[in-house]
């Protein structure tokens, strides 16, 4: 589970996050959605604990992320739009480095890059050097980088950008899968037909703050996700 309190961070003058509270509970998928630069990213980058921030409480499976950062980090995976990889590696060598990190075994680590690198097409590219992958390749990578230690809490921003669609769909079943299994799952994006085909819950937010939470089903009712966001922004800036 996902508990954010009164989250506020700023930038200077600039309030980026303005008292956000929203909770997500084990198994669904939430929406994150809102123009550029409406807090996001930033959003999810304070609850990863890459961004410090000013006010509020942020609770990671019940862990307090400032307070417990490296316990915290245990049970969370970030994967955000544009991954840093370290490009000179082999994928797999990059894998097995990250693998390391969460202290998987030689068996477990083997069975779970395999089982993801195959789902998404990439397993029979791990021993090419990253720097020779495409931008979607890199996205695969990202990916299975970011699942291989069976997270609790997955924060995804933009998971599918340069992905194709036949891994663009097997990654929506397991989104879905993981959902099903318990994972908490906060995904931002900005292709709305999607995310109201696979999330079950939506918060949308405009200006650091957040202007609408619910399920998909009450959010949406008999309109399409697309033109509720746009009403609501209509609303908000009359």
């Amino acid at each position: 589970m996902l508990e954010i309190y009164n989250l506020t961070k700023k930038f200077g003058n600039k309030i980026a996050v303005d008292d956000l509270s929203l909770t997500v509970q084990d198994g669904q998928i939430c929406a994150f959605i809102g123009h550029n630069g409406a807090g996001k990213t930033t959003t999810l980058k304070c609850i990863a604990g890459i961004l410090d921030f000013d006010f509020g409480e942020i609770l990671v499976d019940k862990i307090n992320i400032a307070t417990k950062p490296i316990e915290a980090k245990r049970v969370i995976s970030y994967i955000p739009d544009n991954p840093d990889l370290y490009e000179h590696l082999k994928g797999i060598d990059y894998l097995n480095f990250i693998a390391s990190i969460f202290g998987l075994g030689k068996e477990e680590r083997k069975e779970k890059i395999e089982y993801y690198a195959k789902r998404l097409d990439i397993f029979k590219d791990l021993n090419s050097v990253i720097s020779s992958y495409s931008h979607g390749m890199k996205q695969k990578l990202a990916l299975v980088s970011g699942l291989i230690h069976s997270p609790k809490v997955l924060l995804l921003d933009e998971p599918f950008v340069g992905l194709d669609p036949i891994s663009s769909h097997a990654f929506k079943e397991i989104m879905s899968e993981l959902a099903e299994s318990g994972v908490t799952i906060l995904y931002s994006t900005h292709v709305l037909d999607v995310a109201e085909k696979i999330c079950s819950h939506v918060a949308i937010i405009k200006q650091g703050k957040l202007i609408k939470y619910g399920t998909m089903q009450d959010i949406t009712s008999d309109e399409s996700l697309e033109s509720v966001f746009l009403e609501l922004e209509n609303e908000k800036s009359n």
